[in-house]
């Protein structure tokens, strides 16, 4: 008899954003004249940039010719990529990187859940919280975390973030080997400055730990002082592997191309007291497991760091943070607590007295037809508060907030 992973059996229900689906659709189903506006998953609504859609067509026209077809690639992504992001992603930042450190991929929440795989089951991870649900989740699927209990994983090292804290994790009192760190964050809105990301590095330098940085979001930093990659900081490149996308920036949220950065120096530990690097052990992965992305998709992506991709990206995170600005000030005008938004597509509130997070999910799906995200799906820390998105068209979010301020019973 084949027996299953009874690790997946820990996991808590649904899916999150499964359960928003159900709960939507049977909303729907009860309610077929309601005009929903969708403000809960982070995904992009605008047309991909013009120089994308040029560089997909141009590729495909490539694939049509026998003279420039192409057939399997590298696993690791095209050179051509790859040496587009590091001279226009990281070299203005002062940092340095091999075309061999960077690995394109089919998207950021593959490689954040993938990661995982190349690390002994018995590291103590630490998560803040609320967190993205992947960090943790597949963390349980391979058998890292130990029993739920009370709403927290016996084996996992929760970091609070909460208005409390101003959203700013602390330092584990207890030692952790792999820490996943996220900011701007999904999904509060809120983002580290150098200083404070500076005592994460150091930590991880002290305790030979490894920081799993997603910097998915770093396109909409709006102020300066803000890091835009952990390799900012000084020893970061010993210590942390970086994940980024180009579905937030540049709309593939449909199209699926990101890349991870994973420095040659960063190591971990071996059984026998040595040290590894795990650049080798992510390309063993890597070539094993993925074929790689599509040249057609590679070429769109290019086509990014063209001076017209860098120009119309910019309007598209622009139209994006006009939607934030929009939910931001609008919920401010009518009393809730709101953070988030500035430096990020992601507004976080405070629940209105009386309601938990999937309370009010509920009445503000039946009362105005907004869907949003409870906190709680979150993490424990995560209850409270509520997470809507500025991935909306303009027209319907401003309807949104309308329809908040004017119809919602609060």
């Amino acid at each position: 008899m084949a027996f299953i992973n009874d690790n997946y059996l820990k996991l808590p229900g649904s899916y999150l954003f499964a359960e928003i689906a159900r709960r939507v659709s049977k909303f729907k189903e009860d309610h077929p004249a309601a005009d929903i506006i969708r403000l809960g998953i982070g995904d992009v609504t605008r047309p991909l940039p013009e120089a994308v859609i040029k560089g997909l067509h141009t590729a495909v026209d490539e694939m049509a010719d026998a003279r420039t077809f192409r057939g399997y690639g590298p696993e690791q992504g095209y050179a051509f990529l790859i040496e587009k992001i590091i001279a226009t992603d990281y070299a203005p930042l002062g940092v340095t990187l091999d075309v061999d450190e960077i690995f394109v991929s089919d998207g950021s929440k593959s490689d954040v859940g993938n990661i995982q795989e190349i690390f002994g089951v018995d590291n103590v991870v630490a998560i803040t919280d609320p967190v993205y649900p992947v960090y943790l989740d597949t963390n349980v699927m391979a058998g890292r975390t130990g029993e739920l209990a009370g709403g927290k994983f016996a084996g996992v090292t929760y970091l609070t973030c909460n208005a409390e804290n101003n959203f700013t994790p602390e330092l584990p009192e207890e030692r952790a080997d792999i820490i996943y760190l996220c900011f701007p964050n999904n999904p509060t809105g809120t983002t580290l400055p150098k200083e404070e990301l500076k005592k994460w590095v150091d930590y991880a330098k002290a305790n030979g730990s490894v920081i799993l940085y997603d910097a998915a979001y770093e396109a909409y930093i709006q102020e300066p002082g803000i890091p835009h990659s952990i390799y900012e900081i000084e020893g970061a490149k010993e210590v942390a592997i970086e994940f980024r996308t180009f579905s937030k920036n540049a709309g593939f949220t449909g199209t699926r191309c990101a890349f991870t950065v994973v420095p040659k120096t960063v190591m971990a530990a071996t059984k026998d007291g040595g040290q590894y690097p795990l650049n080798k052990l992510w390309n063993r992965r890597q070539t094993t497991k993925f074929n790689g992305v599509p040249y057609i998709i590679q070429r769109g992506a290019e086509a990014v760091y063209t001076p017209e991709g860098q120009r119309q990206i910019k309007e598209l995170i622009d139209y994006y943070m006009v939607n934030a600005k929009t939910i931001r000030e609008g919920l401010q005008s009518i009393g809730l607590d709101v953070f988030g938004g500035v430096n990020a597509p992601y507004i976080w509130l405070k629940t209105p007295k009386g309601y938990d997070s999937w309370s009010f999910f509920d009445k503000l799906l039946t009362e105005v037809n907004i869907v949003g995200t409870p906190g709680a799906g979150f993490g424990p820390a995560g209850e409270g508060y509520f997470r809507l998105t500025a991935f909306g068209s303009q027209e319907s979010t401003q309807e949104a907030i309308d329809r908040i301020k004017t119809k919602l019973s609060l």
